[in-house]
């Protein structure tokens, strides 16, 4: 079992909360760094290994620099979040771009920072050419449709819009060679938050015995296989987190048994982690404001799904605390939601909790990741701020609250005084 822990006291919380009033988001830096470390070390069996943390799971520079600190380097899916990486001070190949359906001007961007480039579609080599040109080094997204199942969050392969067909990437890697490259790469993505480890290295030896047949039917070498992220975090108590050492010795046992033979050896290992990296080390704390007595018991909070859909997006699980009341037992059932005009704006669904009163604070845990990335500003709300839980004790803003003047700047008002809504 995982547990939930969150690394300060109702009080510390209190008075936190009166410099930075809720709901923010608050992320743990110790618990990163050393969740980072247990990471590399796993994967440190291998020739050459590199993390690439998946910028939109917690699109946050000082996040970034934080992992760059850690030896990490980013995945970026955008121009916003390769601005994010620059930023940060994360360049080149530490950069890897697995974007779709990608502008012009991203792979111009991507290729002015020297970035990994990660083709998803047989179209893009020559859209690539022509915007930005073939670098030297370039990888491709595998789709391997029925040949590897996928899983609720992401769906099944061959129904997704990402990656080239074995065929494809084949022919691909051919067309690429003649344009120029000289160094290549490949990549898969096929699941989202999956804690089972068996799935994971099942990825990697359709991953290993596709660069073999790439091996054996173009002549080219792979420098490195992504693997991509998809590793799941354990959101409720009851499960169990991925055993890191376990699921790099699975992926070591298929590399000696596949890679090896095949005279590919040494093959860099990278990986795209994100939720994985950062999920269990963050948190929504919001504070209960309302409390309704109608067909069912609810608890109005201050925040909303605006500041985390997943719940309401994906029926997502994501436990609940309420401070100073640890140790109470769960005698009620709520449904804890937040003030959207939607009713899917549910945090908790009758779900057993202690009595909570209007003033206690809530935290919602797992926010570490696709959480506040995934805010939206729907009925007006106000995305919140980011806290960052320093190893000394100490608390700095890392993304304020948003304010009204932000959510109004791309409107012209002016304009909209000297507006005549009638056209005479």
């Amino acid at each position: 079992m995982s547990g939930k822990k969150f690394p300060l006291s109702k009080e510390q919380v209190e008075d936190l909360s009166r410099a930075f009033p809720t709901p923010f988001y608050l992320y743990d830096e110790r618990a990163i760094r050393e969740n980072a470390r247990r990471i590399t070390a796993a994967f440190a069996r291998f020739p050459a290994f590199k993390e690439h943390f998946a910028v939109k799971a917690l699109p946050n520079p000082f996040i970034l620099k934080i992992l760059k600190d850690e030896g990490f380097g980013a995945d970026c899916s955008s121009l916003p979040e390769l601005l994010l990486a620059r930023e940060a001070g994360i360049l080149g190949e530490d950069i890897m771009f697995t974007s779709n359906e990608t502008p012009a001007r991203e792979y111009v961007l991507a290729r002015e920072l020297g970035a990994i480039i990660n083709l998803d579609d047989f179209t893009h080599i020559a859209f690539l050419e022509q915007a930005a040109g073939i670098p030297e080094l370039i990888s491709c997204r595998y789709n391997p449709g029925p040949l590897k199942e996928g899983n609720a969050i992401i769906g099944k392969p061959e129904e997704a819009k990402y990656g080239f067909t074995r065929e494809q990437i084949i022919e691909g890697f051919r067309i690429l060679k003649q344009k120029g490259a000289r160094r290549f790469a490949l990549h898969t993505m096929v699941a989202s938050n999956e804690l089972q480890v068996a799935y994971h290295v099942e990825t990697a030896r359709i991953l290993f015995e596709l660069a073999v047949e790439i091996k054996e039917k173009t002549g080219i070498s792979l420098e490195f296989v992504n693997l991509g992220g998809g590793v799941g975090i354990p959101y409720r108590p009851e499960q169990n987190p991925v055993d890191y050492e376990e699921l790099a010795e699975g992926i070591q046992r298929m590399y000696d048994a596949i890679i090896k033979p095949a005279g590919l050896h040494p093959l860099g290992i990278h990986l795209e982690w994100g939720r994985a990296v950062t999920g269990p080390y963050g948190w929504l704390v919001t504070r209960a404001i309302h409390e309704k007595h109608i067909y069912r018991e609810y608890i109005g909070v201050d925040a909303s799904m605006a500041d985390l859909m997943r719940p309401g997006m994906y029926g997502a699980y994501h436990h609940i605390t309420v401070l100073g009341k640890e140790q109470v037992p769960p005698s009620k059932v709520y449904d804890v939601v937040g003030s959207l005009c939607e009713n899917n704006d549910k945090f908790a669904v009758q779900r057993p909790l202690p009595p909570i009163e209007p003033g206690d604070l809530l935290v919602i845990h797992d926010a570490g990741a696709h959480g506040r990335a995934m805010g939206f500003n729907y009925n007006g709300k106000l995305r919140c701020g980011e806290l960052l839980l320093r190893p000394d004790g100490s608390v700095v803003v890392i993304r304020r609250a948003e304010t009204v003047e932000d959510y109004f700047a791309t409107l012209d008002f002016n304009a909209l005084a000297r507006f005549n809504e009638k056209i005479l």
